[in-house]
This record gives structure tokens, C-alpha cells and sequence, in this order.
């Protein structure tokens, strides 16, 4: 058994912390939470002062790059990478090579989870066979072996009326849509988004509507359908005004931001730095405020990292062509913290509603919380400490992100959780 004494809870419910101790059992189950436990013979004492204890994070898209790239990243390496970063479940984007658009393969990748992964890791599957846009993927396998979401995650479904058969047998096997909106033809050759900064830079733009058009298409085609849709990486006002009025108009829509999008703009990108070349692109500083705004507000439901991982060689060359995205999983809670909570601009029930419970509700799952009779899934945080995100602090094989060799508030001592 394991007390970590003299701590903070942290608590969806309220932005007030609860002091109170927690004792842990030998199978990972909370035994109490209370004040002036007493550790009893043979029971190890975790000094918590000055800490607080937060539910496990739950990231619905993230990039495991197994199997097919390996030397990008692993299920294994991905699983450490969340776990340091106070991550304790995630859904796996089915981009890789092969694309996960059959039961069979689910099931290949489920093997593998099982057999490495210390975290909670749930496999999504494709809309269309290949995410080639070009004919169903086969529903009825990945629905029987449990994929939460169908998605072809990176790729719109440019052709609606597939997207529109896509959602009609989803919504037969009662199982969400994932889209990722963008319009191909407006995107065309764009590696930033189309303004200030790529008229400074000299590179070609990705106009703000090519995934505003995309968001409105598919939101009327879920209310057409009557599916459950759920919009990746949200990264415009204008788009998360569209899916608050659909809201309202009674659609069944969530969506998810980034916290590369909240915290960064479009003159980040500075001199050419691959590691803020992301897909979507950072857009102008106003976005970013109505994103942090609508997060606060819950018009945005989750918060979710997009972690990317790619080869530092790969991320080395020139800004267009350098592959977008980057490494999120182990910088999210920290650059959150860092920026948000500890300014008080939103606290940490915010944080753990956005990306923690609601996320797992998004995809079926109970919410995890620190209460007597549950399954020990919390991480130890200091807010006093620092943590400089170097090469080697990263778990991850990728050392692609935009906040290496930054130093942020706060420390994540340890990752509690045992896989039941």
C-alpha cells in the first residue's frame, strides 16, 4: 500500500483544492481519502507537501505511428510519453501503414497494446478503406472489436455524399464520427496559414475557411444524419461559432482544440521554425483568445494534443517540406499549467473537465476521479517546481516541439495507475 500524504486534490466540480491524504492499495484501488491518515506498518509514505493530486488525462488524438513507423514513435514509446505526462489514456489515430480500416487490424493493434502499453490506449478506425476517400471502410469488424470513433484522421471526405453514407451506417452501428475538416482544394500546396505572417515569410497560405467550409459542410450533414460528430483540433473562432449554433440547433457535435493552438500564433513561426509548422496552422492571436474564451465557457469540449511525432531529421528541413505536427503528449498539462491555471485565467477544474472527463465521455468511458472505491489514476503535481523540456527529459522519439529547451512552472513528480 502506498499513503501519499499532506497533498491537494484537485476536483472537476470546483476550482477549490481539497487537502486531504490518499492511501492506495496494493491492487491500485483508492483504499480512503481523508485528512491525518495514519500510515500503518509496511505502508509507503509519499510526501506530497505543497502538491496536488490530479486525475489522469485522457487524449483523444494522438499519433502512436505503430505499426508501420517505428522510428517515429512506438505503442510502447507513446504510452511511456503520456504517462510522463500525466496522461493515463489515449485514442490511437488509425494513420498508419496500414491504415486500421478492418477488424483484423484493430485487433493487430490491440495485441500490441496490450502487450506494452501502461496506459489505457483505445483504437480508433477509418471512414474510408484506406483514407482514400473513396469507399467505406469495413464498419461492422472495427465496430465489433470496440473502436471508439471512425475517422480518417489528417483527411476530409472530400466527396459529401460518402460522408454522408459514412454517417448514416455510423450512426446504424451507434458510433461516433470523427471528422478533421479541411476544404483540399483551398488548402492546395499551404504550409501557414494565409495572412501576416506568410506574406512576411514569403510561403504560401492555408485561408482560415478552407476548415471553416469543411466544419459547416459536415455539421450539416450530422444534423441531416442524426450521427454523433465529433470536429478535431478546432483552431478559428469563426469555426467554433459555427459549432456553438449547431449546438443549439440540437446537432449532436463535440470538438476538441489543441494546446499548441491556445498558447501560439501564427508569429511563432518566427524564422522558419519547423516545430510550429501544424496542421491545422497557427492562426492570429484574436483566434487564440476566443479558443482560450470558449474553453472556459465549455463551447469546446476537449482539449486534445494532435501528438505528431516525427524524425528530427525529418523536422530539419526546410519549412515546406517539413511534415506538420509535433510532439504534445508530454508538454500538455505543463504549458496549460503554465500559461492558464497559474494566471488564474481558468483553474484546474476546467483543465480536468476539458481534458480529462469529458474526453473519456466523448468516447464512453467513466470519468476517473480521486474518491474512495476507485481505480488509483492521478498524477502528483508541484507548482512550485519547473521542468525544462529538453531532448532528454522527453519520453518520446520525437524531440519536435515548440517548447524545447523552454523551462515551464510546475513539475509532474509521478504518474499513479495501475492497468486493471
Amino acid at each position: 500500500m502506498r499513503l501519499f500524504k499532506n497533498g491537494r486534490i484537485a476536483r472537476e466540480e470546483t476550482p477549490d483544492l481539497l487537502d486531504a491524504d490518499v492511501l492506495v492499495d496494493g491492487d491500485g484501488m483508492i483504499f480512503r481519502v481523508g485528512p491525518g491518515i495514519v500510515a500503518e506498518e509496511g505502508v509507503e509514505t509519499v510526501d506530497c507537501s505543497g502538491c496536488i493530486l490530479v486525475p489522469g488525462m485522457f487524449d483523444l488524438h494522438v499519433h502512436a505511428r505503430e505499426p508501420g513507423d517505428e522510428d517515429k514513435e512506438t505503442i510502447a514509446t507513446c504510452a511511456e510519453a503520456a504517462r510522463h505526462g500525466g496522461v493515463t489514456g489515449v485514442v490511437l489515430m488509425p494513420d498508419t501503414s496500414p491504415p486500421i480500416d478492418s477488424g483484423n487490424l484493430v485487433k493487430s493493434v490491440q495485441d500490441i497494446v496490450s502487450e506494452t502499453s501502461s496506459i489505457t490506449m483505445m483504437q480508433s478506425g477509418c471512414l474510408t478503406r484506406g483514407r482514400e476517400g473513396k469507399e467505406l471502410a469495413g464498419f461492422s469488424g472495427m465496430v465489433a472489436r470496440g473502436v471508439p470513433m471512425l475517422t480518417d484522421s489528417g483527411r476530409s471526405v472530400s466527396c459529401a455524399n460518402l460522408l454522408r453514407r459514412c454517417m448514416e451506417y455510423a450512426k446504424d452501428f451507434d458510433v461516433l464520427v470523427t471528422s478533421f475538416c479541411d476544404t483540399p482544394s483551398l488548402t492546395r500546396l499551404g504550409v501557414i496559414n494565409e495572412g501576416e505572417a506568410s506574406y512576411r515569410l514569403g510561403l504560401p497560405g492555408i485561408p482560415a475557411v478552407s476548415q471553416e467550409i469543411a466544419i459547416a459542410r459536415d455539421l450539416c450533414l450530422a444534423r441531416y444524419t442524426g450521427v454523433r460528430l465529433h470536429v478535431q483540433q478546432v483552431s478559428t473562432r469563426r469555426g467554433l461559432n459555427a459549432i456553438a449554433r449547431a449546438k443549439e440547433d440540437g446537432v449532436a457535435v463535440t470538438c476538441e482544440v489543441s494546446p499548441h493552438h491556445l498558447v501560439l500564433n501564427e508569429n511563432d513561426v518566427g524564422d522558419y521554425d519547423t516545430s510550429t509548422k501544424l496542421d491545422p496552422p497557427l492562426q492570429p492571436s484574436s483566434d487564440c483568445e476566443a479558443l482560450v474564451a470558449g474553453l472556459a465557457d465549455g463551447s469546446i469540449d476537449a482539449i486534445a494534443t494532435n501528438h505528431s511525432p516525427h524524425t528530427e531529421f525529418e523536422k530539419s528541413a526546410e519549412f515546406a517540406s517539413a511534415p506538420p505536427g509535433v510532439a504534445g503528449l508530454e508538454t500538455g498539462v505543463l504549458v496549460l499549467h503554465d500559461r492558464f491555471v497559474r494566471n488564474g485565467v481558468f483553474g484546474w477544474d476546467v483543465l480536468i473537465r476539458s481534458y480529462s472527463s469529458r474526453p473519456r465521455e466523448i468516447v464512453g468511458l467513466e470519468p476517473v476521479s480521486i474518491r474512495e472505491g476507485k481505480r488509483a489514476e492521478f498524477f502528483v503535481f508541484d507548482p512550485e517546481g519547473e521542468t525544462t523540456i529538453t531532448a532528454d527529459y522527453l519520453r518520446t522519439k520525437s524531440p519536435a516541439t515548440p517548447f524545447l529547451n523552454q523551462t515551464l512552472a510546475g513539475t509532474i513528480r509521478e504518474t499513479v495507475f495501475v492497468l486493471g
